[in-house]
């Protein structure tokens, strides 16, 4: 009767090493056979989300400031009533500035507010639908039509803007101030909205390829 060895023959444990050595681990980095490395996602999302912080300070700032703009034009309202009706000596200025702060303040905000997406909005027949489509009339839709309204914006004020450059122009008023810085604000405002709604609508495509549903009231990545 032959004796088995409890060792195995050489040509299994050379299949067997063959087999174990055809699952050895990749290192990180590498390819994988579980999928596509996420290495690119990842770094997509950390520049989103960084895009999101920059856009999220600076229209904090901006809402600060006008704010204390809307302060400014109340002093410089009742000092120019005080003076034209009390001393019955008008300031010249006084009026003109508060237009231009005025100015200043609507343009500074209204891409703060639509970062916090606090436009009003009528939602009698979007309630009705579903989530889905509410994601898609809230999130993408508003932002492709604002595109479309804030890239007109953009070309004619830049226009203007070059051609009250180029001429000098100046107001009526008895102050005659330069035209240009104010006429310059609106483009430079108008980019800055336009990489707001960018955001937004990029946040709008993200969500329905997911499958998921914005209820806060801010801008962000989950």
């Amino acid at each position: 009767m032959p004796i088995r060895s409890g060792r195995p023959p050489s040509n299994l444990i050379s299949n067997s090493h063959t087999r174990r050595s055809s699952h050895r681990t990749v290192p990180c980095g590498g390819p994988s056979e579980d999928g596509p490395p996420q290495g690119g996602a990842q770094a997509v999302k950390r520049i989103l989300l960084a895009i999101d912080r920059v856009i999220q300070k600076v229209g904090e700032w901006a809402l600060l400031l006008s704010g204390i703009l809307i302060l400014i034009i109340g002093i410089l309202t009742t000092y120019g009533v005080g003076k034209r009706y009390i001393f019955r000596n008008p300031d010249p200025y006084s009026y003109e500035l508060s237009v231009i702060f005025l100015t200043t303040c609507i343009l500074l905000a209204i891409p703060a507010i639509q970062w916090h997406r606090r436009n009003l909005r009528v939602d009698f027949i979007i309630g009705h639908l579903s989530p889905k489509w509410q994601g898609i009339f809230t999130d993408i839709v508003p932002p492709v039509l604002g595109l479309v309204f804030v890239s007109i914006v953009i070309w004619k004020s830049s226009g203007i803007f070059w051609s009250a450059f180029e001429t000098r122009e100046t107001s009526q008023s008895a102050w005659q101030e330069p035209l240009w810085p104010m006429k310059l604000l609106v483009p430079l405002v108008m980019s800055w909205l336009a990489l707001t709604l960018i955001s937004q609508l990029v946040h709008g495509v993200i969500h329905l390829v997911r499958g998921t549903v914005r209820e806060d009231t801010r801008i962000q990545l989950e």
